[in-house]
């Protein structure tokens, strides 16, 4: 899968859905505006459910290339009652973008939840935000992938829901350079600590790279310090699956460790750089595995994309 199920054993971290962090998407839109995109709870049911109100959800961005966070917006909502939730934005920077904690300054606050089929969308100042349920944009052919590439045709996301975070605004609030790095994170309180329980940026790498007993561990982790901790045991994974000789596989591994989306802004969106809801990235992971072996799994986009703001597809009924 893309993110989806990144905990032990393809199970949701802390077998909580509302934590599972799914995909992360970033890309420009006319006007000199980025979007951050953050969609988490794989297989979203229809009501009865909501974002975890002791989780702290976050996109970070590094402006300056050294893999830290020098700008971090956090996500923060309150406990659900009676179907109704809200959420407060906050923009952090500095040392500030590099705590876990919601911090900085607070751009929106007690925003409605959108649970609806039609999206509920909130502008503040230069900002434009959504939160709530929606069509997965993800696509694969998953049993595909499970019978050692026996291709189904069956797009496993075609019918599924998330919960999705998106967040829209001027270029210049995440600085001048046009390059900057992005990934996300979710945490949550537990007897008054905020734990890391998910995290990543590029798409089907713990699920493919990581031992069962290494996910908690890279969850809770940063980005800085992945290619001194995972260069070593990636790169026997693919020597392993692909082939690869030990230069090769460092070469590859290079496009995805540390785990940051790197998006120059002055270029079109296309993953790797940045991603956009239509790039097929489960196509570029079965390529980067195998060493070109298994260019595809011969599944497109979906096609309930919004052409506008908020971008992601009205949500499915059961």
């Amino acid at each position: 899968m893309s993110h989806h199920l990144s905990g032990p054993n393809l199970r949701s971290p802390l077998d909580d859905a509302r934590l599972d962090m799914t995909d992360l998407f970033a890309f420009t839109v006319p006007g000199d505006r980025t979007v951050l995109i953050m969609n988490v709870n794989p297989v979203a049911p229809t009501g009865g459910q909501a974002f975890h109100p002791d989780a702290v959800y976050r996109v970070n961005v590094d402006t300056d290339g050294d893999h830290q966070a020098d700008v971090a917006f956090s996500f923060a909502f309150s406990p659900p009652v009676d179907g109704r939730q809200t959420v407060t934005v906050y923009r952090a920077t500095g040392d500030q973008a590099r705590s876990h904690e919601p911090g900085g300054q607070r751009i929106l606050a007690d925003v409605p939840v959108s649970f609806g089929t039609e999206a509920a969308t909130t502008e503040s100042g230069q900002y434009r935000f959504f939160s709530g349920f929606r069509s997965d944009p993800f696509f694969a052919d998953l049993d595909g992938i499970v019978a050692k590439f026996q291709w189904t045709g069956v797009d496993w996301g075609a019918d599924k829901n998330v919960f999705g975070i998106v967040l829209e605004m001027p270029n210049a609030e995440l600085g001048t350079d046009p390059t900057i790095g992005v990934w996300g994170r979710v945490s949550v309180r537990q007897d008054g600590q905020l734990t890391s329980v998910d995290r990543g940026a590029h798409p089907s790498l713990t699920a493919y790279f990581n031992e069962e007993d290494a996910k908690d561990t890279y969850n809770a982790g940063e980005p800085a310090d992945d290619w001194v901790t995972y260069r070593e045991p990636w790169s026997a994974v693919l020597e392993h699956f692909g082939g690869y000789d030990e230069l090769a596989a460092e070469e590859a591994l290079r496009t995805v460790l540390p785990d940051i989306l790197r998006y120059d802004r002055s270029r079109p969106a296309a993953y790797p750089n940045g991603r956009t809801l239509t790039d097929d990235v489960t196509s570029a992971r079965l390529t980067m595995l195998t060493a070109g072996k298994v260019p595809t799994d011969h599944i497109g986009p979906h096609t309930d994309l919004l052409p506008g703001f908020p971008y992601l597809g009205a949500p499915h009924a059961d």
